[in-house]
C-alpha cells in the first residue's frame, strides 16, 4: 500500500501544452509535478497559446509520425444561416 502512494507521487500531475502561433504551428508538452507559471506568462507574451490539464483526467500523447495507412473518415456537412436584419 505504501508503495502504491509512493509511486503515485513520482508521476508527474500535469501537462502543460505550448502551441506557437507561427507558420510551423509547432506544439510542445511537458509533463511536470508543478507549473512554472512565469515561463507560461512569457510564452503567452511571445504569442504562443498554453493549455494546461491534469494527468488524471485526460492524457495527450506525444505526435507519433505520419504511416501510410489512413483510417476511413466521417464527414459531417453542415449548412450556416446568418440573417441580417438591416
Amino acid at each position: 500500500m505504501l508503495t502504491d502512494v509512493l509511486e503515485i507521487n513520482k508521476v508527474p500531475k500535469f501537462q502543460v501544452l505550448f502551441l506557437r502561433n507561427d507558420a510551423s504551428q509547432d506544439v510542445e508538452v511537458h509533463e511536470v509535478k508543478q507549473v512554472d507559471f512565469s515561463t507560461v506568462q512569457e510564452r503567452l507574451e511571445k504569442g504562443e497559446s498554453v493549455f494546461i490539464t491534469s494527468n488524471a483526467s485526460q492524457k495527450i500523447k506525444s505526435p507519433k509520425t505520419q504511416t501510410k495507412t489512413h483510417k476511413s473518415l466521417k464527414t459531417t456537412f453542415v449548412t450556416a444561416f446568418y440573417i441580417d436584419k438591416a
